[in-house]
């Protein structure tokens, strides 16, 4: 099953997260991807020089035509920025996609330092969205803040995501990719209890979309009948080979080789590439 997802986010003018890299993960793993995009940004490696809000109403439209025509097997949602646009992809996801999955990535600040979700958004997120996703894909920062507590160790990483299940989503990736380590750890956090991914750390600067990247190929996933865990371990395994072969473009946070050769539910490896079936570094 080829799988369509539904990606609500912002635009990346450097193509290395955002929609851009949205579109390129869904592809790559056989999927097709669709977009109601949310914010313009002028962003590169470097960081995010500029923001153009798209008006909530015109990416509620974006939203009810593809779904009322194509349809969607996965609803991904990235960037969001502001209340007024949360609030009416919520009232989208009720009225027109009952019952489909939702991959959560909260975005809140780019690789750069900029603020991508506004501070009196947050609780808007936590209030309507979080009860309505399949899974949250927040990084350590994203999730201190929605959970309002640190994160040091993995024992923290599984408090967190109980903490944040217990607001709605079926399950919760917290990634560790910022804790300190030369093994990356993501947990995933749901009823059926904690499973803990790992993967050596690859030294580089070439991981500017790592979020979206992992966020999106979980949903194709999903898209595809995947279940959760294999999806994402598929996803982590998309985005650790994505790292490993970066085309080393820009001068700042460099974007990923989206463009692997993907097998139905795996992964093809350059001839150089260990096998890292566990999973990559996260965002």
């Amino acid at each position: 099953m080829q799988g369509r997802v539904l990606v609500i986010a912002g635009s990346d003018s450097g193509g290395g997260a955002g929609i851009q890299a949205d579109i390129k993960t869904v592809t790559a793993l056989g999927g097709y991807a669709m977009t109601a995009i949310t914010a313009l940004t002028a962003q590169d490696t470097r960081g995010v020089a500029g923001i153009h809000d798209v008006p909530p109403d015109f990416v509620a439209a974006q939203a009810r035509v593809v779904l009322a025509d194509i349809g969607a097997d996965c609803v991904k949602i990235g960037m969001l920025h502001t209340p007024d646009v949360i609030e009416v992809v919520a009232v989208v996801l009720k009225a027109e996609a009952s019952g489909i999955p939702v991959v959560l990535d909260p975005v809140m600040v780019a690789k750069g330092g900029a603020r991508l979700l506004q501070a009196d958004a947050v609780e808007r997120l936590r209030e309507t969205l979080l009860p309505r996703a399949t899974v949250l894909t927040p990084n350590i920062p994203e999730a201190e803040a929605l959970a309002g507590r640190s994160i040091r160790d993995r024992g923290d990483m599984e408090a967190a995501g109980l903490a944040l299940l217990a607001r709605g989503p079926d399950a919760v990736l917290v990634k560790g990719g910022h804790l300190a380590g030369e093994v990356v750890c993501d947990a995933l956090v749901s009823a059926d209890g904690t499973r803990f991914f790992e993967s050596p750390r690859i030294a580089t600067s070439n991981t500017h979309g790592t979020g979206c990247t992992l966020a999106s190929a979980i949903a194709t996933g999903l898209a595809q009948g995947m279940a959760l865990a294999d999806s994402v371990a598929r996803a982590r395994d998309y985005v650790i080979e994505a790292i490993r072969s970066a085309p080393g473009l820009g001068h700042g946070h460099g974007p990923l080789n989206h463009a692997l050769t993907v097998r139905p539910f795996g992964i093809q490896r350059s001839g150089n590439a260990h096998d890292t079936s566990d999973g990559g570094p996260s965002a």
